[in-house]
């Protein structure tokens, strides 16, 4: 998705240098750093709201002009600085941070969503606490895309209650948005601009914006301050995705399958941002394909299937997940017949075994014993012995398949 800027660089470029002359700087190269006050220009409010949103822009409709933008920044400079801030850096007053506080960020009751008569969201409750990270998962269809525009204030709904930060989406004004931090699964920051520049920008539109290169730190970029944003790898690109959506210094991130695409180490990499922003307070709205992505993440879970919440809970509880029995399977030495097993396990053998046991208990840690007794015992070995609960990924795919 292109974020339009109606001015260009170039024209953006030579602001800069009249700002630098004016306060007495030499030049203007990919290595300076940008002014945080006093002379950065005024730039124009990305067109496209979801866009917008993306990189982490407050936006409100384009047909109110630049005047009723979201935190727009004044036509002599950036955004004011918060009272109480540090005036050199834009040090935002802290909004506080640890672990949830059980306080509701989002509440949702009776959530429905129709177009052309068939029901997207067919009547969910959900409730998402201060400080936690909460998973919402789905199959393609589900209406999770539905929801979150609609909890983001981009799309209206058909009927339910919404508050979010303590508003309704759909009548919040710009103090609002400034609170909440948006990455979409694409976005397309401006190629010429540097890194550093870009974020720069951006820090602009918002009233108390983070500093810029604390904020860099955050995401691990830091080092590539100065490389032009056309130039960066996917997963470099992805980094700058959610630092432009933390400059605001949100209280709330969606962040929609933000490793989509990633290779294993990259994703990990992502996964140690993600939960670095749970440790500043912040509250991270997660929509992912990724089973392992969610349990390494999140606090709590909800499954969305034919728009309808059918189990929410914890990576280790979801659908009923810790209660669900073990099943010990192993293959029988050459000769041994399955009923020479000690009972207790063929009694926790459904089926007929043949040379694959599978047994299933509720209790593995006796059968294992009784086990490892009768092989020791025969000098037997069982070298594919395993155990194994249902993961994550069983228990969703059990969940949407029994809703369809």
């Amino acid at each position: 998705m292109a974020i339009i800027i109606s001015k260009s660089i170039a024209g953006y470029r030579r602001r800069r240098r009249a700002a630098a002359a004016a306060t007495g700087e030499q030049r203007l190269s990919p290595d300076d750093p940008p002014r945080t006050q006093g002379g950065r220009p005024g730039t124009p409010q990305p067109t496209d709201a979801r866009a917008a949103a993306s990189v982490g822009v407050p936006h409100t409709p384009v047909r109110e002009g630049p005047a009723g933008t979201a935190a727009a920044p004044r036509p002599d400079g950036p955004a004011k600085v918060a009272e109480g801030a540090s005036r050199e850096t834009g040090t935002p007053v802290p909004h506080g941070s640890g672990r949830s506080s059980g306080l509701p960020v989002i509440e949702v009751r009776g959530l429905r969503k129709s177009y052309d008569g068939v029901e997207a969201v067919a009547g969910i409750d959900l409730e998402v606490r201060s400080g936690e990270v909460f998973a919402f998962l789905g199959p393609n269809g589900a209406g999770k895309t539905t929801t979150v525009e609609i909890l983001e204030g981009y799309r209206r709904r058909t009927a339910g209650e919404i508050s979010v930060l303590g508003a309704d989406p759909a009548g919040a004004g710009r103090d609002w948005r400034a609170r909440i931090g948006v990455v979409l699964q694409e976005s397309q920051p401006e190629d010429e601009l540097s890194v550093e520049e870009c974020l720069s920008l951006y820090a602009g539109y918002y009233p108390r914006p983070r500093p810029v290169g604390q904020t860099l730190e955050l995401v691990g970029l830091a080092d590539r301050r100065s490389v032009r944003c056309g130039r960066m790898s996917g997963g470099q690109r992805r980094r700058l995705d959610v630092a432009l959506a933390l400059i605001g210094d949100p209280e709330l991130i969606f962040l929609d399958e933000p490793t989509t695409g990633f290779d294993p180490a990259a994703r990990k990499s992502a996964w140690d941002v993600i939960a670095g922003l749970r440790d500043l307070g912040k509250t991270i709205f997660l929509t992912t394909h990724y089973m392992e992505e969610a349990e390494y993440l999140a606090d709590r879970i909800a499954v969305l299937a034919a728009g309808r919440i059918v189990a929410e809970g914890t990576a280790a509880t979801l659908g009923g997940r810790d209660t669900e029995a073990a099943v010990v399977s192993f293959t029988l030495p050459p000769g041994v017949p399955a009923a020479d097993l000690p009972p207790l396990v063929t009694a926790a053998v459904t089926d007929d075994p043949g040379h694959q046991v599978a047994a299933r208990t509720p209790s593995p840690l006796p059968l294992l014993g009784a086990l490892a007794g009768w092989a020791e015992a025969r000098g037997l070995d069982l070298p594919d012995l395993q155990v194994h609960r249902p993961t994550l990924e069983d228990v969703y795919l059990q969940l949407t398949r029994e809703s369809r």
